[in-house]
Parts: C-alpha cells; structure tokens; sequence
C-alpha cells in the first residue's frame, strides 16, 4: 500500500477522532479562558499591590502608632466609598459577589461595565482604609466583569448566550484564583458561588485554564508562596477527627447566627432612607469602635480591621489565649458586618477564614488540650468558610492551598461538612439559590 494511500486513509480517521474528542467546542475555550485568566491576573496583580503593597501597610502602620486616627481613617475612606457608589454607580447596594450571582442567573451573565472602575476604587477606599473586608470581593467582581466585557468582544469564536455565563464564571474563578495564589480554590469556589447546593458544572473546563493562566500572570509579578503559610503538624489521630466534627458543629451554631444578624442588618441599611455616604458612615464609627476595643483591652499589633491578611500569620504563628482569641473573633465578626451591612464595597471570605482560624486555636487550647493549633486552626477556617458561604469544597481546597496544611484535609471535610448542614440554608449571599433540579423536587413534594 503506498503511503498516498495510507495518508488518506488515516487522515480520515484522526479528523473523526478529533471531531468526538472537541465535540463539545472546546477548541474556542483554548483560546477565550486564556485571554480572560491573562487579563484578569494583570487586573488582580495592580489591585494586590495597591491596596496589599502600599496602602494598607502606610495605614495599618500609622494606626498602630496613632490610635487616635482609626476613626478619622474609616471616616475617610467610608465616606469616598458611600460617595463613589452614591454619584457614579446607578445602584449603590448593587456590587461585588452579589452583583455577579444575580447577574448569573436573571441577566444571562451580562454585567454593566460603566461602572467598573468607580466600583474597584470604592474596594480600594473600602479595604485600604481599613474596613473588615479583603480584596477577594474586588477580585471575583472584577474578573467576572472581565469576562463578561471580552464576551462582546470575542463574538467571532462564535460564541452563544449561554457562552457568557460560562465567561462569567470563567472571569470570578481567575480573580479569586489570583488573589489567594490558590487556583484550584478559585475554580471550586466559583463553580460552587452561584448555588447552595450544586456546581455550575458547565463552566469546569474554562474555569481551570483561566484559574491556571490567572494564577500564573500574578505569580510573575508577585511569587507563588502559599499566601498564608504555616507549619502544619504530619498526622492526627481517631480523637482528632470526634473533636473536628465537635467543631464543625460549633463553628456551624456560629455562622448561622452571624450570617442571620448579617443578612438582617444588610436589608435593614438597604431600606434606609439617608444618603448612601451617610450609612457608609455610620459603618466606620462602628467599625473603628471594635478596632479601638481590642486596642484598648489588648495593646499591641493585632486589630480586628483591615484585610487583616498580617493577622492571619500573627495568629497562626505566635501564642495567644484564648480569651483573646474568642474576644478577635467576635469583634472580628462585628466589624465585618459593619462594614458590609452598611454598603462597604468587597466581601468577608477573608473576615470568616480568620475568625475560624481563631475560634479553632481558642478550641483547641481550651476544650482539647493539644499542642496541634494548627490542625484545629484549619478545621476552624473552613467550617466557617463553608458554613457562611455554602461551599464547603472550596472552603477545605483554600485552607490546604492558602496555608499549607495538606494533613490536615480529612479533619477539615469533616468539620466542613457539619458546619455547612447544621447551618443549614443561611448564607452571607443573598443571590444563591437551590439548583433547578432541587426546586423542581420541593415542587412536586409539596
């Protein structure tokens, strides 16, 4: 057989292969999740090193040096944010993960983007002033905008309708993907974000190739480090796991009471007839107070405000007691919904991965006697990551890639799992919803 023969032969046989194996369009996603990863890693990578590389570190400094200026500060920076959001945003209370969920499921993954730097420099004046919140919300939002915006751009892929909502979540995955140098985290949590109880399943693959290239672009500028490191003890025992679930459990009881209050005091601060900048206000009085609070009854350089990424390695890291760590953690919680109840632009990922943290150690000294902290400081962190935000995959993806503690995954799933079903459906977002198979159920029991 000659080898004419044979190559129009075979040729035939690799082009049906190849058409089964790209049958579902894959070959547009090669090209789209790439450019939505690169785009939004350049984005995240100059919000990083505004807000983590130059200004919080000037104000956090001059905080701690001059207690007096806390209150001015978030005055400040809580008055641009509620007047940024007043004047140049059609709808103040419309803004990060919120914004994106809706727009998932009631605007085909369409995101207004006139508004989209007013937004990011209402998160700078947010979080760089010191508000409870960190740069995770400016990230999710920012990127899913991204990929919304190239969605118009890039139509000669051939791109659908359905294709927006993919990008949209492709663009969230990449942001949350670059600001915790963490991309499996970014692709489970953005894939978990729009539900309670299920994954965005179609939007898997451009997620992963967006999440990897995001995470590459900022690891360029910034490194790879895991972005809260700590050492993490080999091993556990059967004991371990009964008191991880006893955590869970707890961590569980907290979040549903937390994001309870949260979810009220948001609604009451929307219906709220003053100026928006005037709520914004009266958050940096509230939030200042509980920075001022712990100041006041422990004196050094740990503070309830903030991104408080410092603060994470701080307690991690160094001895506390447990009063101290309890006495953080609830006004940790008080000044994350103070911040964001009253309309602060970002969200709390960092604010419960914290708070978790510490509530774990504060258990683990207290409750358990043990020398392993960090074993219970990472059942504690994505309980009530799981618990608060109803992604339990994600919460125990985060803790193993943000901090290192691989051991420890086990004793997490389980602390996880049992926060997030004793908190049952309350979650800090308001926009989640059952997937569509879930309410047709409800539907045909009632």
């Amino acid at each position: 057989m000659s080898g004419r023969h044979l190559y129009h032969r075979y040729r035939g046989l690799v082009r049906k292969d190849l058409s089964e194996v790209y049958a579902r369009d894959l070959r547009k996603w090669l090209i789209v999740a790439p450019v939505i990863g690169a785009v939004t890693g350049l984005a995240i990578t100059g919000i990083a090193v505004i807000i983590l590389g130059k200004l919080w570190p000037a104000v956090l400094g001059y905080y701690l040096r001059h207690h007096w200026a806390i209150l001015p500060g978030l005055l400040l920076g809580f008055i641009a944010t509620g007047l940024i959001m007043q004047f140049l945003t059609p709808n103040p209370d419309d803004h990060s993960t919120e914004e994106i969920i809706r727009a998932y499921h009631e605007h085909e993954g369409r995101v207004n983007m006139r508004p989209f730097l007013p937004k990011l420099l209402a998160a700078i004046a947010t979080v760089g002033f010191g508000g409870s919140a960190a740069l995770e919300g400016p990230s999710i939002y920012g990127g899913a905008a991204i990929g919304s915006w190239l969605w118009a751009h890039l139509r000669r892929l051939r791109l659908t309708e359905r294709d927006r909502r993919i990008m949209l979540i492709c663009g969230a995955a990449a942001g949350m993907s670059a600001v915790f140098r963490a991309p499996l985290t970014g692709i489970v949590f953005a894939l978990e974000m729009p539900y309670r109880d299920d994954l965005a399943h179609e939007a898997l693959v451009p997620s992963l190739i967006a999440s990897v290239v995001s995470f590459v672009t900022l690891s360029s500028f910034l490194g790879s480090e895991p972005l809260f490191n700590f050492h993490a003890a080999a091993g556990y025992t059967r004991q371990d796991l009964y008191w991880s679930a006893l955590l869970g459990v707890l961590i569980g009881l907290v979040a549903m009471v937390f994001v309870i209050t949260f979810r009220r005091a948001r609604g009451f601060f929307i219906r709220l007839r003053i100026p928006h900048w005037q709520k914004l206000a009266l958050g940096a009085l509230l939030t200042g107070i509980c920075g001022l609070l712990f100041l006041a009854i422990y004196p050094g350089n740990m503070i309830p405000i903030g991104p408080n990424y410092e603060a994470v390695g701080q307690i991690l890291g160094q001895p506390h007691s447990s009063a101290q760590l309890i006495i953080f953690s609830l006004l940790k919680l008080a000044a994350t919904l103070s911040t964001l109840a009253v309309g602060g632009v970002s969200a709390m990922f960092v604010p419960l991965f914290l708070t978790g943290g510490s509530l774990g150690i504060a258990f683990a000294q207290s409750v358990v006697h043990t020398q392993s902290l960090g074993l219970y400081a990472a059942v504690g962190m994505a309980s009530f990551i799981a618990a608060g935000y109803k992604t339990p995959l994600a919460a125990v993806v985060f803790v193993a890639e943000a901090t290192g503690g691989h051991a420890f995954i086990i004793p997490a799933l389980i602390g996880s799992a049992l926060a997030y079903a004793v908190s049952g459906d309350a979650s800090a977002s308001g926009d989640q919803r059952l997937h569509e198979g879930a309410r047709v159920l409800e539907k045909s029991s009632e």
